[in-house]
């Protein structure tokens, strides 16, 4: 069975003492493709190092919105240079996000447009971070219309907005959220659409499952969201795994 987890922060501190033993962990369970993105520029060159050392870890670059102090103009040539050169398989961490306080919508956008730009002259899909703001989002992905299309990370929005992003070529990220009972909305979302419509990822350290709530996250967990998904369509971990690694692999090009 094969599992591909296409949102894990394994650059991140919190994996800097177990790091080996926690992609090892992974790999037990299925897990054969970790997609790890980027936030900042500061941080692309210890997350390239990382994704080096091993052949299952591929490196996704971008400049994400809740990050706007850490960016600039430079960043943007700089992404671009290193798209240039090759060894990225998706231009992430990217989006809209209106959730946080006093968000800088213009400068968001700016980034938001430059990036998707580079997706396009450079043929690569985009992974999407998209809070309270996916409307906005889409009216941008449909003006630019990417070949590539891309994977909404953690999707949250209504049942129209993710048909909306099927049709323009996307495919939902579903994590550990679909593991609470009061994710009422993503889990009938998931009830309705077919498995296609999804890929797994588990934002490691990031979004805990509920039945490991105040544990640091891990990739090896990907395999608990593909049972959560299974009993919510009443079919077999293995349908899953199969479905939703195959868009993956569609998408990002592993």
């Amino acid at each position: 069975m094969q599992l591909i987890d296409t949102h894990c922060h394994l650059d991140f501190p919190q994996f800097d003492n177990d790091r080996a033993h926690i992609i090892n962990a992974a790999s037990s369970v299925g897990v054969s493709d970790i997609v790890v993105p980027g936030v900042t520029a500061k941080e692309w060159p210890r997350l390239q190092a990382l994704v080096a050392s091993r052949p299952s870890l591929h490196a996704a670059l971008g400049l994400h919105p809740c990050f706007l102090s850490h960016h600039s103009d430079n960043d943007l040539s700089l992404l671009e240079r290193e798209l240039a050169q090759g060894g990225v398989c998706a231009i992430g961490e990217i989006g809209l996000d209106l959730f946080i306080q006093n968000p800088n919508v213009d400068m968001q956008l700016f980034f938001l447009q430059k990036q998707l730009a580079l997706a396009l002259t450079f043929d690569l899909p985009v992974l999407l971070h998209v809070r309270k703001a996916h409307d906005q989002m889409l009216k941008e992905l449909r003006r630019i219309k990417l070949p590539k299309g891309g994977i909404v990370h953690a999707f949250s929005g209504s049942e129209q907005q993710a048909r909306q992003y099927l049709s323009l070529g996307f495919r939902l990220g579903v994590g550990g959220t679909v593991t609470y009972e009061r994710a009422s909305k993503l889990r009938k979302i998931v009830s309705i659409l077919p498995l296609e419509s999804f890929v797994l990822e588990t934002d490691a350290p990031d979004m805990p499952l509920s039945m490991y709530r105040n544990e640091v996250n891990q990739p090896a967990r990907v395999l608990d969201v593909a049972s959560s998904i299974a009993s919510i369509k009443a079919c077999s971990v293995e349908d899953v795994a199969a479905a939703t690694s195959r868009q993956a692999l569609q998408l990002i090009g592993l």
